[in-house]
């Protein structure tokens, strides 16, 4: 049963009354980041229930030893595992010697929490009726805060309702923490020091065998209606805690507050033996500012954020709240501060997938960065890969490659491929595709060649070895094959020829034959130094555009289409509406075996390809592979409903679309998949974007400029998003009876609108 608690809303995620079993998924719902650190959002008091307790640090992370039945040449030593780092929210509570612990009081009413989008915050108040029958009420507040990244703040009230009562606040850091998703129970952590100076009190701590340095630090100050009160408090450690506790009597009505900031110091940014005092530099500056100064400034931050990224929709609440979601989301993750950083399939919302960079950053981020975002952002994520190509180039080499040919990990920390399904580790090779596609997708849409000659050649000189190294030569059939892969799809393993793979091996292969020649022509330095370093001949090339010219790809003549693989055809062919209900999802339902051999398609497949290269293909070849292949995907895949959401726009199906993006902007809202306890799927929520970019809005970089094909479902009064188009940022208001354009530069700019040219002047509104 999905999820409905959740009160649609423009601005924020509501929920309302306490209910245990919604816990989980409320951890990731409501959970917060800033980009550099995050958390779920779990209580702040003690909780005895059913809980997923996550805290997590930007780029520190722990090699699980992989732990698989049969070990098979090639496989990755480790998984790499993002870690749940030691806590620094707590604050135990109280009240006249009995502990403040929603599932174990006796009645919790008015029940509310909030996360803020709009101003990047996160709040919960309630009262409840503790055992020892005194009521309180409790209002609390918290955000990390973006503009000192390092740091975090609580503001947390309680007022005693029925009776006067003594209060105890013992705020704490525990490091004594472990992971939900863990393969043989390691002790992850190493306690290093336990130490406290005044109110301030520092955990340092070092990740076992990676070797992280951190420190976990705190303050804390209380108040009295709001009335600063000085109490020494006592201070308790052990080997892996420290906590203070600040108790008061408190009369019935007054409200007695805690402030706590909290936060980490990193080796990444730091010397290992300064953490101490860099944590007291970013507590002074936390103190000094104050809680309410310091939700100031988040506020003014998510301002900017969202003056450039919101996309607002009028007459849907639930689309307008979606979308929102998605987009807060990303920026809660990401915030292009770091090239040594890339994005987590569950950001810092939960351990699965091992928090590591996948090809979802360059199939489905990279759009949304470039466009809401300086392109600067994008060229960091692009750069990201190029620092990882000696790294991919080993991976190629454990797998039997040579010369240089480079194989990108499917998941990774550091560039080491670190999965462990041998095939997704030796058969997903369509990453790489995604990783060149990027590079095009990049240039074409920032017009900013100068990554390609610096670094993006290298690139996809060492993916085109690949590729001219993973096919066969079929004599049977006269062509190039490339046989034992998994696609997109990945509920097909082992298979032959799966078209989007063969097709973007291919593509590759013409771009990167292009690429050189452009940069022989016009980059003669870097040309030169490319071939020094890759010593690349002619004759490699010629064999490269001889395995281009001559790739195969499956199609049936009866249908008329193009096959996912070569036996896709031997199938049942029996579509998803056809299929039980009581049946799905089917990756819950059903053993891998009956999944391998049934027709259904996880994500989009040979439809991703047509999306990627839609302008290789014609509107009756998209709709004709889309009417065949959609009946066929259940979309149990995160990645899958937007790209069928972008097509069903593009197909003047806007019934469809919209439903795919309801799907796509709503699936962790409305927990479609039935796992949203585990965490949220941010990737996917740029393609959610796209869907309304892309899909909706129709737009395009078509001849060098921008070009818009603007739809609106019937559902929408209207709708409006921003684009930074090479420095200039483009306003589309969309509306059921016209478009709007507007433009923020110095300069005239000349779009497409439905195939026609439009000229937009800066400041000058413009409608089609």
């Amino acid at each position: 049963m999905n999820l409905d608690y959740i009160i649609p809303n423009n601005w924020s995620i509501l929920e309302e009354g306490f209910e245990p079993t919604h816990v989980k998924a409320s951890e990731s719902l409501f959970s917060i980041g800033n980009g550099a650190m995050g958390q779920r959002a779990n209580f702040e008091e003690k909780y005895s229930g059913p809980t997923f307790q996550g805290s997590y640090i930007a780029g520190v992370y722990y090699p699980d030893k992989t732990r698989v039945g049969w070990w098979k040449n090639g496989y990755p030593e480790y998984f790499a595992k993002v870690l749940n780092a030691p806590s620094w929210i707590g604050i135990n509570i109280t009240v006249n010697n009995e502990q403040l612990d929603l599932f174990a009081c006796k009645d919790v009413k008015n029940f509310h929490r909030e996360l803020n989008m709009k101003e990047g915050w996160l709040s919960r108040s309630f009262v409840a009726t503790l055992q020892n029958d005194i009521e309180v009420e409790v209002k609390t507040k918290r955000f990390l805060s973006l503009d000192l990244d390092e740091v975090g703040a609580i503001n947390y009230n309680i007022t005693p309702l029925n009776s006067d009562a003594e209060i105890t606040f013992e705020p704490y850091l525990d490091s004594g923490i472990t992971n939900e998703d863990t393969n043989w129970d390691d002790k992850f952590w190493d306690t290093l020091k336990v130490s406290h100076e005044n109110h301030q009190a520092f955990i340092e701590a070092k990740t076992m065998k990676t070797d992280f340095y951190t420190c976990t630090f705190m303050e804390s100050e209380v108040f009295i209606d709001g009335k600063s009160v000085l109490i020494e408090p006592d201070f308790t450690s052990d080997a892996n805690l420290a906590s203070f506790k600040y108790t008061y009597n408190v009369k019935q009505n007054e409200t007695y507050t805690i402030h706590k900031f909290g936060g980490y110091t990193v080796d990444r940014d730091h010397e290992k033996n300064e953490l101490v005092s860099a944590a007291k530099a970013t507590l002074d500056k936390a103190k000094t500012a104050g809680f309410s100064k310091l939700l100031d400034d988040q506020k003014q931050a998510w301002a900017q954020i969202w003056d450039m990224a919101d996309i607002t929709i009028e007459g849907d609440v639930k689309a307008q709240q979606g979308i929102r979601f998605n987009i807060f989301h990303l920026n809660q993750t990401y915030l292009g501060t770091d090239e040594t950083l890339n994005i987590g399939p569950k950001g810092f919302t939960g351990e699965k997938y091992g928090g590591s960079t996948y090809w979802d950053t360059e199939a489905y981020c990279i759009p949304f960065y470039m466009a809401t975002k300086d392109q600067s952002v994008a060229r960091k994520l692009l750069a990201y890969r190029h620092n990882h190509l000696q790294k991919a180039i080993e991976n190629a080499e454990k797998l039997g490659f040579t010369n240089g040919a480079a194989l990108y990990p499917m998941v990774t920390m550091n560039g080491e491929e670190c999965h462990n399904e041998w095939e997704i580790t030796f058969e997903e090779i369509h990453r790489n595709g995604a990783i060149a596609f990027a590079i095009f997708n990049y240039y074409r849409y920032t017009g900013d060649f100068s990554y390609i000659p610096e670094m993006g050649l290298e690139v996809l000189i060492g993916i085109s070895r690949f590729w001219h190294q993973r096919v066969n030569f079929s004599s049977q059939k006269n062509k190039y094959v490339i046989l034992g892969v998994t696609g997109p799809n990945e509920y097909e393993n082992n298979i032959n020829n799966n078209w989007y793979t063969n097709y973007i091996a291919k593509w590759c292969i013409d771009y990167t034959l292009e690429t050189i020649e452009k940069v022989k022509e016009g980059y003669a330095d870097d040309y030169e130094r490319i071939l020094g370093k890759t010593k690349i001949t002619h004759e490699e090339l010629a064999l490269w555009k001889k395995v281009a010219d001559n790739m195969y790809f499956p199609y049936s003549e009866e249908h008329n289409v193009y096959l996912q693989q070569d036996g896709f055809l031997d199938k049942e062919l029996i579509t998803v509406a056809d299929l039980d209900k009581s049946q799905r999802p089917i990756n819950q339902k059903w053993s891998w075996d009956r999944i391998l051999r049934s027709p259904y398609i996880k994500q989009a497949d040979l439809l991703q390809g047509m999306y990627f290269f839609e302008d290789q293909f014609t509107n009756e070849e998209l709709e004709r592979h889309f009417d065949f292949y959609e009946p066929f995907t259940v979309h149990e895949s995160s990645l899958s409903p937007c790209v069928h959401s972008i097509q069903a726009a593009k197909l003047d199906r806007m019934d469809q679309a919209y439903t795919f993006y309801l799907r796509t902007s709503r699936l962790d809202l409305d927990d479609y998949n039935h796992e949203v306890h585990e965490g949220l799927h941010i990737t996917s929520m740029a393609g959610t974007w796209m869907s309304i970019v892309e899909g909706f809005g129709g737009m395009r970089v078509k001849n060098d400029t921008l070009s818009f094909e603007p739809k609106i479902p019937a559902q929408w009064e209207g709708y409006s998003f921003k684009v930074n188009f090479r420095h200039q940022i483009i306003t589309v208001s969309v509306s059921q009876n016209e478009t709007q354009f507007k433009l923020e530069g110095d300069k005239d700019l000349t779009i497409y609108v439905d195939g026609k040219e439009v000229a937009i002047s800066p400041n000058n509104m413009v409608t089609v």
